[in-house]
């Protein structure tokens, strides 16, 4: 069994991944020539930097190939008609990032509920300023996508007395999460009863600029934005001058149409707008829990088992067993 890890030089590149070298060859693929050398008698690809358009382009080489594992929970960078069309088995790091990334958008609407950045500006003029400030418990958050992060982000929400709305593709009562899921078809009078709308949606076709000037200007004045999912989901413009005329009350953004953001990006001088630099799923040690994860399902690919986190290729994600 021949394992090539495309995006890693070397064996200590991809913490744990040693474990295997008892029953499976390993080799790595830095750059696209060594892609197209090893690839050929692969078996199993590790997609360990995100190179995807690497892999379109070497195709015609994946002989042996049967299955890939992409560590991150996005596939949209590695999606093709002939792997789609194939029937090499996608799997993903789904439910990996869920927790890390439920608590970068607790910890946002905290500071913002909280009003932190003015405790620290007050702080560097010595100025003693009390006031009050709201409490997040009984606000509503309504989050845009429902699959595994969307429902780690509701659950840690709910934990603070946060009330959570969810949007997908199809509308559901009873789900064990969100109090209900509206359809996307719906968005419009979803968002209108938000205090928080979080978009955690995949990069896929029906997701392309879900967030339009019509959502914003749905929103409450008082309500904020945050994206963590994929940059395509927004029209940056209507964001952009939703936040200028005041018709929201503030944004922040993990994800972008390109990145790294050019520092000639409107956004980066728009007001009311925190921008991070796609990194609200990594924590301390994610690598090492990422290739944890390849090697557990490796056990299960050894003994001819199903795969867990199979990507529905033509949906670009991991179907919701909900």
């Amino acid at each position: 069994m021949k394992i090539l890890v495309n995006g890693a030089e070397k064996l200590s590149d991809v913490p744990g991944l040693d474990v295997v070298t008892a029953y499976a060859q390993i080799a790595f693929a830095p750059d696209e020539a060594y892609l197209a050398k090893e690839l050929p008698d692969s078996e199993i690809l590790l997609g360990w930097d995100f190179r995807g358009r690497e892999l379109s382009s070497q195709w015609q080489h994946a002989h042996s190939l049967k299955w890939i594992h992409w560590c991150g929970a996005g596939v949209d960078a590695v999606l093709f008609d002939k792997l789609i069309q194939s029937d090499v088995i996608l799997t993903n790091a789904h439910g990996l990032f869920d927790q890390a990334m439920a608590e970068y958008v607790l910890g946002y609407m905290l500071m913002e509920a909280k009003r932190f950045i003015d405790s620290w500006e007050f702080q560097k003029d010595s100025n003693w300023q009390y006031r009050l400030t709201p409490m997040l418990a009984g606000q509503r958050a309504v989050i845009v996508g429902v699959g595994s992060i969307g429902r780690g982000i509701a659950t840690l929400l709910k934990a603070v007395g946060v009330r959570v709305t969810g949007v997908g593709r199809r509308a559901r009562t009873n789900d064990p999460v969100f109090e209900r899921i509206d359809a996307q078809s719906d968005i419009l009078q979803a968002v209108s009863e938000a205090d928080w709308v979080i978009g955690v949606l995949p990069s896929t076709p029906s997701t392309e600029n879900v967030f339009t000037q019509a959502v914003f200007a749905a929103m409450a004045p008082t309500a904020r934005f945050v994206n963590i999912g994929r940059g395509n989901a927004v029209d940056d413009q209507a964001l952009i001058q939703a936040l200028e005329n005041g018709d929201i009350a503030g944004a922040m953004l993990d994800v972008f149409r390109e990145e790294p953001l050019p520092a000639s990006a409107p956004l980066w001088r728009t007001p009311r707008l925190l921008i991070s630099p796609h990194m609200s799923g990594d924590y301390t040690d994610f690598h090492r829990d990422m290739v944890r994860q390849f090697v557990d399902n490796l056990a299960y690919y050894r003994k001819g088992e199903e795969l867990f986190n199979v990507v529905d290729k033509q949906l670009g994600f991991v179907p919701s067993k909900m």
